[in-house]
């Protein structure tokens, strides 16, 4: 065969729901030396990254690691973990991540009860509450903190206390929110907790970051069956990042490597430090899209820093927008999904993209974009409300 030509990626502005574009050091640290899986040095980092994770999730719990994949495989992680055929589990679903959990709840063998709410809007607690009382023994209660596919924002606190008073454990998917807003594992009583590298870590995307609390670990250790995936079993992974050292899989040693830089730049940062930058950038957005006649389409008051939804003027080509940003510009935002395609663009502002350099620089070619397509606005009206915004803004990092 001819040999292919090399390749030459294009430099993006990966304003969409991920990935996102990663610090030049995450960088360098994919292109270090690769050692053994079982090398001492390894083992060290393993150790380090562990220290850290447990900092970003605000939580002490022992077991704490990153899946070998990405936030899907974090997300079955704990499901084919905890639950056993013919457990019951309460799903809420108010976008696609509460879905493909619902999917994976079945593949268990599991009894499924959903709590549903409209795309976009926040799951109500009372609904919760209904659905628990209809479980003749519920395992677990399951719920998306930031739903990428709607840009809500889900309270957690009331939703864990309703889990544990039914003797549930508490599931979250923190997979958009770790690290660009607050996540407190031990403080809101959450038992398991998976996210993934790509979006507010701004590292490449294959590692979940997952944890487990005594709680969980327990269920875990009771089960009467096999873990129902090998690969994603935890009585064996554990084994492998506790004090054993058993071989289980060969970890992706470089993307480790990456992993523990991006760490590393968040505890630099400081959680909360970090945690305003994103609310800052994401209101001056917000004030520059309102400048330009576009509204978030989330439910107000729940609205992602991270990741805002934008709701699409009529008359306005979903697709010719994006090409355009994405061709003319070298920015990439993202569609819809399920009701809300071809309704709303997600624009993410994670990790190293949430900087007003990003925030400035969509809105110029947004309006742009929008005047060519019979959306204009006073010239320049979203940087300056934006700017205003930057210039106005009170820190508040509380959900």
């Amino acid at each position: 065969m001819t040999i292919p030509p090399a390749l030459e990626p294009p430099s993006r502005l990966l304003l969409g729901p991920g990935p996102s574009n990663v610090h030049p050091r995450v960088l360098r640290a994919l292109s270090t030396p690769v050692v053994g899986h079982l090398d001492p040095a390894y083992l060290t980092l393993m150790d380090e990254t562990r220290r850290m994770l447990q900092h970003v999730f605000q939580t002490t719990n022992a077991l704490t690691l990153p899946i070998s994949a990405t936030g899907s495989a974090g997300m079955e992680a704990c499901f084919v973990n905890l639950l056993e055929p013919g457990d019951e589990a309460v799903v809420c679903v108010n976008g696609v991540f509460g879905t493909r959990m619902a999917d994976i709840v079945g593949r268990c063998g599991a009894t499924l009860h959903t709590v549903e709410a409209p795309w976009g809007r926040i799951v109500d607690p009372a609904d919760v509450e209904a659905a628990l009382a209809k479980c003749r023994q519920p395992k677990l209660v399951a719920v998306v903190h930031a739903e990428t596919s709607t840009g809500a924002w889900q309270p957690l606190e009331e939703i864990g206390a309703l889990a544990h008073a039914a003797g549930a454990l508490f599931v979250v998917d923190t997979v958009t929110s770790l690290a660009g807003c607050p996540v407190r594992v031990d403080d809101w009583g959450i038992d398991a907790c998976y996210s993934g590298t790509q979006k507010c870590l701004s590292c490449p995307p294959a590692l979940a970051p997952l944890t487990f609390s005594e709680r969980a670990v327990e269920v875990l250790q009771r089960r009467r069956s096999k873990v129902q995936s090998w690969y994603l079993d935890l009585t064996m992974i554990t084994k492998y990042w506790g004090e054993e050292r058993v071989y289980h899989h060969t970890a992706p040693i470089s993307m480790s490597y990456a992993l523990y830089e991006a760490l590393r730049i968040v505890v630099e940062e400081g959680l909360a430090a970090r945690w305003d930058r994103h609310r800052r950038n994401h209101e001056a957005l917000a004030a520059g899209l309102e400048a330009i006649g576009l509204g978030l389409a989330a439910q107000e008051g729940h609205r992602l820093w991270q990741l805002n939804s934008v709701t699409i003027p009529d008359g306005v080509d979903d697709a010719a927008v994006r090409g355009r940003l994405l061709h003319e510009f070298g920015i990439e935002i993202g569609a819809g999904l399920g009701p809300l395609k071809g309704r709303t663009w997600r624009i993410g502002l994670m990790g190293e993209n949430s900087r007003p350099a990003s925030v400035l620089t969509l809105l110029e070619a947004l309006e742009r974009v929008l005047a060519d397509a019979g959306h204009g606005r006073a010239a320049g009206a979203g940087v300056a409300a934006a700017a205003a915004a930057y210039s106005t803004g009170a820190a508040n990092v509380e959900c």
